[in-house]
């Protein structure tokens, strides 16, 4: 098994900037693909920022090209999502999930839907004001 525990939420201004990580424990060997989701009320789980564990190779959603940056720290199974120029539309509960199978496929799909994730973290709440 895999814990997620998501941290750095908070309420911002547009235009600032906040941190978010993830701390991963258990079989953390077994991960092999992590990422950031978001979900606001009546709307589905979209990934934000997805990162290989092994290749480093990453995935960003069109909205957040340029204002996020998704790192990791493999010996601290640590998970980081850096938001910069925040804006009010990035307010949702941001979640951390990984995944045993590779965050991409050999044609070039990205594994990025809800159900391609099997560990998830409780979540962590992302408010920005205008």
């Amino acid at each position: 098994q895999v814990q997620l525990v998501e941290s750095g939420g908070g309420s911002v201004q547009a235009g600032g900037s906040l941190r978010l990580s993830c701390a991963a424990s258990g079989y953390t060997s077994s991960i092999t693909c992590m990422g950031w989701f978001r979900q606001v009320p009546g709307k589905e789980r979209e990934a934000v920022a997805i990162i290989s564990r092994d290749s480093g190779s990453t995935y960003y959603v069109d909205s957040v090209k340029g204002r996020f940056t998704v790192t990791q720290d493999i010996a601290k199974n640590t998970l980081s999502l850096q938001m910069s120029s925040l804006k009010p539309e990035d307010t949702a509960m941001y979640y951390c999930a990984a995944r045993r199978g590779p965050c991409f496929g050999y044609n070039g799909s990205v594994f990025n839907h809800r159900e391609n994730y099997y560990y998830w973290g409780r979540g962590t709440q992302v408010t920005v004001s205008s």
